[in-house]
């Protein structure tokens, strides 16, 4: 157990946790992903409680997800996403002190972390918010097609459709396994029912 007590270890399950949270943002309701983030997150939560941690380095992270919403919202703002990579650098890499004040964390570990980390959630982040940002084509093509829905979904999940796995919302309750129908499109989200 004194795996997890080891600052290095709590910085890792810390920053992989907000790494899957991240995708999981941009690939919502697979399940899987939001599982993975929320255990790695109370584990981490679990190892740093028990070490002396830096309650302003707890603010930046708290405060990193304010750019990081920003930057979702308004695509063409990087500034948004550059300032939300800083804050999970910078916090995480602070976050575990040793007796003296000074970072537990691994100088070398932080910084080839952050690094690949950062480039990583750069780049898949700029990619998505680009394809999110262009219009989809065949959009009108879209309503009225019947396809699968690939989880359960409860106001969000996952549906095949037109050859395509794609995000969904529904109002209602819809089983995995169920035909569905198309009734909207928001950019790659399509709004889909229970096919009658």
């Amino acid at each position: 157990m004194n795996f997890f007590f080891d600052p290095n270890v709590a910085y890792l399950l810390l920053v992989g946790g907000f790494l899957l949270a991240i995708l999981a943002l941009f690939a919502p309701g697979t399940g899987l992903i939001e599982i993975g983030a929320l255990s790695m997150l109370v584990l981490a939560g679990f190892s740093i409680a028990s070490q002396t941690y830096n309650v302003w380095a707890v603010i930046v992270l708290i405060l990193g997800v304010i750019p990081f919403i920003l930057a979702l919202r308004r695509s063409h703002h990087w500034i948004f996403l550059v300032i939300s990579l800083a804050a999970l650098t910078l916090g995480s890499a602070f976050l575990v002190t040793t007796p003296t004040g000074m970072p537990a964390v691994n100088p070398i570990l932080a910084v080839v972390n952050s690094l690949l980390v950062g480039g990583f959630v750069w780049f898949a982040s700029r990619k998505m918010l680009d394809a999110m940002a262009r219009p989809v084509a065949n959009h009108i093509r879209m309503v009225g097609k019947i396809g699968e829905a690939r989880t359960d979904i409860l106001r969000e999940g996952s549906v095949y459709v037109g050859g395509e796995e794609w995000s969904a919302h529904s109002a209602g309750f819809i089983a995995v396994g169920s035909a569905v129908v198309v009734k909207s499109q928001e950019g790659l989200i399509l709004t889909v029912e229970r096919k009658p």
